[in-house]
């Protein structure tokens, strides 16, 4: 069974794609640039303030689906500079109680509209992975 996710408080798609899809218990979401949905521009400022409002963005969609951010197990990390790292890394870090998630982290030549950190998850809820 395959559900498509959609939450209105995330960027829409600017694409052929699904903000999520869920397939059984795992969701899966599609990469989150910093994107303020309201104004629809990155959110002010530098890669720190792109990752913020990345997990914003991801949290409205969890949220959608009924999933929370300590139910991510993996995620992976686009950046347009990797001497960006540490800056998005701190944020990243605050993001999670415990119990990291396996992570990705790869710099790219370029995001979609010149981004500077696109971010992107797998989450399976907890009482599905006992």
């Amino acid at each position: 069974m395959k559900k498509i996710i959609s939450s209105p408080k995330a960027p829409a798609a600017i694409g052929p794609y699904s903000q999520a899809v869920q397939a059984g218990d795992i969701l899966f979401l599609s990469g989150q640039l910093g994107i303020d949905p309201a104004t629809n521009d990155f959110a002010p400022g530098g890669v720190q303030e792109q990752a913020k409002q990345a997990f914003t963005n991801i949290r409205a969609i969890l949220d959608e689906a009924g999933y929370s951010i300590q139910d991510i197990v993996k995620a992976t990390v686009f950046l347009a500079d990797m001497n960006d790292f540490a800056k998005m890394n701190e944020i990243y870090a605050a993001q999670f109680e415990s119990d990291f998630p396996a992570r990705s982290a790869v710099a790219v030549k370029t995001l979609p509209k010149n981004g500077l950190v696109e971010i992107e998850v797998i989450a399976v809820p907890r009482l599905a992975r006992h």
